[in-house]
């Protein structure tokens, strides 16, 4: 399947999917929030290095480097425009399980799931609008869809922030209530996303079989670049390994359930950004899981007050 192809797919996702796929990552925001106080975000006026830090490599150096990455490499216009869109969305909230998972700071790693999500609603339209059409390959798509960041801006607002904010009313309201359900609820929406995505992987099976080969190279080399941007910001920056540990993840860990719903709702399902981002959403935990799993072998002190306080052990 030659490059033009690829840019001409277009995936087959009804509106009724669409719509449900909408309803699932609003519910997995509902869930992310059960799990926030307002206390939370009163840790960044406390102790903000670590989470300004990592918010920092997540909107602004990955973005960046993924132009970069686009501008170096002979990618088809659709799959470099999926790259960028990937980068531009935020953390996932499978990064705060791998984060305790590699033994790294979980605080840190749900506070940047927070506030992430939130500034999403603008640095996600922003980053996608101005990286995209500063890659003279992608900018054509943006210009033929006249993809407007106001009415992204809307589309994220509320898928994130409105089931965001009704969930920290109900952790705040009924905190008994919520003690109870919200693991169960959480491990429920995880599961009906990863039906719905496998359900559209099926519907266009043939096109996936014909373009993975080259995305999957793709999505790896990107991910690891996410990830190394991460962990690099953060030991330059100075953090613990503890802290890094946490910005590594949050960062190599993106939101790709909000780039497919943009996918679908602003490029008609565009073969290469579609394919992108469903196999990231898949590569994502394969990498994330691995290096919580490497990571989880060598602790380090949860203690430390600085990158050279650290020991590890084995």
């Amino acid at each position: 399947m030659t490059g033009v192809e690829v840019d001409q797919i277009q995936l087959n996702f009804s509106p009724a999917g669409l719509a449900v796929i909408n309803g699932v990552i609003g519910l997995m925001m509902f869930g992310v929030a059960l799990d926030m106080k307002l206390g939370d975000f009163k840790k960044i006026l406390v102790k903000p290095k670590a989470p300004l830090i990592g918010l920092g490599a997540q909107f602004l150096l990955l973005p960046a480097l993924t132009w970069c990455l686009t501008m170096a490499l002979d990618l088809q216009p659709s799959i470099a425009l999926g790259m960028i869109l990937v980068a531009a969305c935020p953390g996932g909230n499978l990064s705060n399980l791998m984060t305790y998972l590699a033994g790294g700071n979980t605080a840190v790693s749900v506070t940047m799931t927070a506030i992430s999500t939130i500034a999403a609603v603008v640095m996600t339209p922003l980053n996608l609008s101005l990286w995209g059409g500063l890659n003279p390959t992608t900018a054509p798509i943006l210009t033929a869809v006249s993809l407007d960041p106001i009415d992204v801006f809307t589309t994220v607002f509320l898928i994130l922030g409105v089931p965001m904010s009704l969930g920290l009313f109900v952790g705040h309201r009924w905190p008994r209530l919520v003690e109870r359900i919200r693991k169960p609820f959480k491990i429920a929406t995880v599961v009906i996303f990863v039906g719905v995505v496998a359900a559209a992987l099926g519907a266009n099976w043939t096109y996936f079989v014909h373009a993975v080969g080259l995305v999957m190279l793709v999505v790896a080399l990107h991910n690891a670049l996410a990830i190394t941007v991460g962990y690099t910001a953060g030991r330059v920056a100075g953090l613990s390994r503890y802290d890094t540990r946490a910005v590594a993840i949050e960062v190599g860990i993106q939101n790709s359930a909000l780039g497919l719903v943009l996918v679908f709702s602003f490029f008609d399902g565009l073969g290469g950004m579609a394919i992108v981002t469903a196999w990231w959403g898949v590569w994502h935990i394969i990498s994330g899981l691995t290096l919580a799993a490497v990571w989880g072998r060598r602790p380090v002190n949860s203690g430390a007050l600085g990158a050279d306080a650290v020991t590890e052990a084995g």
